[in-house]
């Protein structure tokens, strides 16, 4: 099972195991709020069987390992998922029944993986935005030899997309946040703290 998480961390080994129920609705504390799905994009920290924080998915990945019998609900968020013939409460944290080897290798190369490492951030002005307000840009571009990697992809907005066009930063007269790398295990854990500190149920299983 190690290579499904080696591949890609976030949700092969989910994509193995089938897809959530179709959901009818989410409640919150009692008060039930047809077909809303917000709750379902939620994030969750997945934690291996040793308690290890090893990844971050959606609510509604969550919800299928558990299902499927992968995954145990440490955590809850408070809200309900109702489907045709169940009604389960949405994880907030999630441990693998079974300890799987996490290779210490980076993630696959994606436009939703340099976002994350970006943390949605544009590189150049610093504003944060919506994935769907975001570019990626080569730093060095693509017509000047560059190439499409970890080093040289980062999250940018429209705006400054449009300034640097098919130049070098220091010919547009921009600057880099910081240094573009490949994300790593390390990156992850770090960017799961981060996430942990809005989060009173993560804590416990982030900050050690």
């Amino acid at each position: 099972m190690a290579g499904k998480w080696n591949n890609s961390m976030n949700g092969s080994l989910l994509r193995s195991h089938g897809t959530a129920p179709a959901v009818i609705g989410v409640h919150r504390d009692g008060m039930h709020r047809e077909g809303n799905g917000h709750a379902l994009h939620a994030p969750v920290l997945v934690l291996n069987a040793s308690y290890e924080p090893i990844n971050v998915c959606a609510a509604r990945r969550a919800i299928v390992l558990v299902l499927k019998g992968v995954a145990m609900t440490e955590e809850e968020n408070g809200h309900f998922l109702h489907a045709a013939r169940l009604a389960i409460r949405v994880p907030s944290v999630i441990r693998l029944l079974e300890y799987r080897r996490i290779p210490h290798q980076t993630r696959a190369l994606s436009r939703k993986n340099i976002l994350l490492r970006d943390r949605n951030t544009c590189q150049y002005c610093g504003e944060v935005l919506p994935s769907s307000e975001l570019t990626l840009d080569h730093v060095v571009p693509r017509s000047r030899g560059g190439a499409s990697t970890w080093e040289n992809l980062v999250a940018c907005c429209h705006s400054c997309n449009r300034q640097k066009g098919n130049q070098f930063p220091v010919e547009a007269d921009m600057k880099l946040m910081r240094e573009p790398r490949a994300f790593n295990l390390h990156t992850s854990r770090h960017i799961m703290r981060l996430m942990g500190r809005s989060d009173d149920k993560w804590r416990k299983y982030l900050f050690y």
